[in-house]
């Protein structure tokens, strides 16, 4: 399954045709996905307790996996996933060259801000001009 929790995709199929959301959970089992706003279902609850009300509360439903797609955050389209191997590491990637595993990502800013910081850029002074004042000219002191 190339779709993980926190994973922002669009739904492709299915009533929800169009919809964009958050992953909430993921169940690899089933094949199914849990995604923010998608499938909501109603759920009836009796009060429990003589303090409580009874209610009917809307929760988001499970779909197939195969009904979403990961939208890259670089480029903002729904792609397929595909994986390569950087650093000795497999991380899905997109069509577009993106990295979408976010700690993996994090974790290549990082490197690469690392390496700009090894090389500090010589900090100069900007001054002000100075104003040079006239030289006044010697004259021979022996004639005076």
């Amino acid at each position: 399954m190339n779709v993980k929790v926190n994973d922002n995709v669009l739904v492709i199929a299915g009533k929800d045709k169009g919809v964009q959301g958050k992953v909430l959970a993921t169940s690899p089992k089933a094949n199914t996905v849990t995604v923010e706003g998608v499938r909501i279902l109603k759920k009836h609850q009796k009060a429990r307790k003589a303090n409580e009300t009874s209610k009917i509360e809307e929760m988001p439903g499970p779909i197939d996996v195969s009904n979403v797609m990961v939208v890259c955050p670089a480029c903002g389209k729904a792609t397929r996933v595909y994986h390569n191997v950087v650093d000795g590491k497999k991380v899905r990637v997109c069509k577009c060259g993106a990295v979408l595993d976010k700690a993996y990502s994090k974790k290549a800013a990082k490197a690469a801000a690392a390496v700009a910081e090894e090389a500090p850029k010589k900090r100069t002074r900007k001054r002000a001009a100075k104003t040079e004042a006239p030289v006044e000219s010697v004259e021979n002191t022996e004639n005076n």
